[in-house]
């Protein structure tokens, strides 16, 4: 045991009886070196007829899935595809995208999923990254998305695929649906046909895959910066997959789990996909955020007996607690857990949507560039609201000094703020575990700048500035790169956030620091959504009024706008950024720079 690097003992302040570590997760365990494509194997073997995923009214089993991997890996291979070649998936949740997922694992492919929300130049910049020798897009995606940019893409195969491919609707179904208009579709020049793979007959060739192999490149989000591309194993993947399942240690076969979250993202790659096939449970998978309506119907009628799962970003939980008509609906016990992440979980949220569903909705938290996830609270067990729960089994986690990541901050370390008041140290939260990325494609220098290693262990700086309480758990106040330094002053714009959302009128809120040239500093900016109701009744200044009367001086923005939607990623994780640099002051302050 002792020479496993990812083994944490008992001395950990996170295992005292305080800390509410459930008794029936281990404390220290170890982890196999596995690959993604024998996880389904297994799993088809033992529940060959328990759904595996359900889309658009069809479902679909463990064999039938299976099976389409191997015809599917075939074919790729029948085209020349081969360890270790890069294939892009132009695709929204459905079932194709598994099926293409889990046959590029069979033959040590690496597979590279790409947001279908992304324009054409955006596509550009991964396919390049990646070196993608194949794409896999969705035909009605190619035109606007792929098309401008095929001259310069490196790509050499396109598949193309259709929405209906693996519905199962019959032939007369569906030439009444094209006549209709109902069933939307376009044409991929020069593209193989997803649906002719499926026809192949399964013959996957042996192909030597390792653990350590890549798995998948994923584009981290881009919201501090151009996205690089982190390179993850399949020991990173199933092992963050098997973290998972320990906590999740109550979730029996046959689970739903509700995949509203895009499997491109790390968050749903895990906590979807790989979770789902580790533990046999089903994909409730929608190709974009449906309506609360439809999502409380389909949650009503196809919640199973052992339970549904609702991964999702907090702001899917507040749609579906603030949506007027959800008590016309009988949700009660039929979404049992859900997990939060992308982002901080606010209190409100959190009760209204347990006291909607009788469900337990936890926080948690993690990184792409961890697979992702590092910590939770406990689903059956003591949590402290507030923070991001206790660091998953095999995974350590230390705050330490912003500037030297050796110099350790002990749990519970107190010191005093700039007004002389006494609170938490914080510093950098830094993790190590086996769900730590290999690194970043090609960008040494960004590797090194993101993972040291120390008592023989990766670490991964996560750019997360926190403090250790008593017990080992974390609080995040802000990203270190989002930090705002106002008149000396350092300010985190999670916390201003939090406090504009205080006043009764903001139903939303995104902070950021705007140059100010005075200073050579920053201002702060709080951009606000107002609840319908008070829309028209409530001004800028009188936000700021009451932001001067509730808030230390030096956390008021000095200029609030109040605006019709606050930008978020594809996960529901607020884009300060593209905010800050759409914003008069951002664009003149760079254009000077620029200039000088």
């Amino acid at each position: 045991m002792a020479s496993d690097p990812y083994f944490v003992d008992e001395s950990h302040p996170w295992f005292s009886p305080e800390a509410g570590w459930p008794d029936e997760v281990p404390k220290n365990t170890t982890f196999e070196k596995r690959v993604l494509g024998d996880i389904l194997r297994e799993t088809a073997k033992k529940y060959p007829d328990k759904p595996a995923m359900w889309f658009q009214g069809a479902y679909m089993n463990y064999r039938d899935l299976d099976d389409y991997v191997d015809r599917v890996a075939t074919a790729l291979a029948n085209l020349g595809l081969k360890k270790p070649d890069v294939v892009a998936l132009l695709l929204p949740n459905s079932f194709q995208y598994v099926v293409c997922y889990y046959a590029c694992q069979r033959l040590g492919l690496i597979v590279s999923g790409c947001n279908p929300t992304y324009k054409a130049g955006e596509i550009l910049h991964q396919l390049k990254t990646v070196n993608a020798k194949a794409m896999i897009v969705l035909d009605i995606l190619y035109a606007d998305a792929v098309a401008p940019i095929r001259k310069d893409s490196p790509v050499q195969i396109y598949i193309k695929s259709n929405i209906t491919d693996l519905l199962g609707l019959s032939p007369i179904k569906k030439l009444l649906g094209n006549m209709l208009g109902k069933i939307p579709k376009a044409d991929v020049p020069d593209a193989k046909d997803f649906k002719d793979m499926l026809k192949t007959a399964p013959a996957v060739p042996k192909v030597n895959v390792d653990a350590d192999d890549t798995a998948t490149f994923i584009m981290t989000g881009g919201t501090t910066g151009v996205p690089k591309a982190a390179v993850l194993s399949h020991f990173n993947c199933v092992s963050n997959a098997y973290q998972c399942s320990l906590w999740l240690f109550k979730v029996k076969a046959g689970s739903g789990v509700i995949g509203i979250l895009p499997l491109f993202h790390s968050f749903a790659m895990t906590c979807v996909m790989n979770i789902s096939i580790m533990l046999g449970c089903w994909m409730i998978l929608y190709p974009k955020p449906p309506e609360m309506e439809v999502l409380c119907k389909d949650i009503t009628k196809l919640s199973p007996p052992e339970g549904t799962m609702f991964p999702g970003a907090e702001v899917l939980f507040k749609r579906l607690a603030e949506f007027p008509d959800v008590g016309k609906y009988d949700l009660a016990g039929k979404i049992n857990l859900a997990v939060s992440g992308a982002g901080p979980l606010h209190r409100p949220v959190q009760e209204a949507y347990e006291r909607i569903t009788k469900g337990r909705l936890a926080e948690g938290y993690g990184l792409t560039e961890s697979t992702p996830v590092v910590s939770a609270h406990p689903f059956w067990g003591n949590r402290k609201i507030g923070t991001i729960g206790l660091p998953f089994p095999g995974t350590e986690w230390r705050i330490v000094d912003i500037s030297d990541p050796s110099v350790v901050i002990n749990p519970g370390e107190m010191t005093k703020d700039d007004d002389g008041e006494v609170i938490p140290k914080s510093g950098e939260l830094i993790v190590a575990g086996p769900q730590v990325m290999v690194g970043y494609l090609n960008q040494p220098g960004e590797t090194a700048s993101h993972i040291v290693a120390m008592d023989g262990k990766q670490w991964l700086l996560t750019g997360d500035i926190g403090f250790m309480d008593e017990q080992g758990r974390i609080s995040i106040n802000d990203r270190k790169k989002q930090l705002i330094k106002n008149k000396g002053w350092s300010v985190f714009p999670t916390e201003v956030e939090t406090l504009m959302m205080g006043h009764e009128a903001v139903n939303e809120c995104a902070v950021a620091g705007i140059p100010e040239a005075e200073t050579a500093g920053e201002t702060i900016k709080a951009w606000v959504v107002l609840h319908p109701e008070f829309e028209g009744k409530v001004t800028s200044e009188d936000l700021t009024k009451w932001a001067k009367e509730n808030m230390t001086f030096y956390k008021v923005p000095k200029h609030i706008e109040i605006i019709g939607e606050i930008p978020k990623s594809a996960i529901g994780k607020v884009m300060r950024r593209t905010l800050q640099e759409a914003d008069p002051l951002y664009i003149e302050h760079k254009k000077k720079r620029s200039e000088a």
